[in-house]
């Protein structure tokens, strides 16, 4: 019986074969393919500990396959409650109000106000004078 696959291209054709590899137990999963050059790996859910609550977590292979994808080297350390929690107390410090300082602009001496306390040796510009002075950013 001859098996016929519609892929969209070779690297398709890799994961397939990759994927058939591992369904019928010729090899084990966590196992590092090269073919043609190119490297892939399985993966298998696994079981971390949090480093804030000390709970057990899975870290899924859809999560490990993300991680993977975006070239991120390190585990989480966090189960999703503290990461969500984590997350929460650090946008609710974003939002909370910063002292301002009132300063007379080096160049045309309209008082203004900003949000570090500025000191005598560096001139302190309102916003359309910074605009003014600022660095040019490098266009990527």
């Amino acid at each position: 019986m001859a098996c016929v696959w519609q892929l969209d291209s070779k690297k398709n054709l890799c994961l397939c074969v990759i994927s058939v590899i591992i369904t019928i137990g010729w090899a084990e999963p966590i196992t590092f393919f090269y073919v043609r050059g190119i490297s892939f790996m399985a993966f298998e859910d696994k079981d971390l500990v949090c480093k804030d609550c000390g709970a057990t977590f899975i870290f899924t292979i859809g999560e490990q396959e993300f991680y993977a994808e975006k070239g991120f080297e390190n585990e989480p350390q966090r189960c999703r409650e503290c990461r969500n929690i984590r997350k929460a107390n650090r946008n609710s410090q974003e939002g909370r109000s910063r002292e301002m300082f009132t300063v007379v602009c080096a160049d045309c001496g309209v008082e203004t106000q900003v949000p570090f306390q500025p000191t005598s040796d560096r001139p302190v510009y309102c916003r359309e004078c910074y605009q003014h002075h600022r660095p040019a950013r490098e266009q990527y």
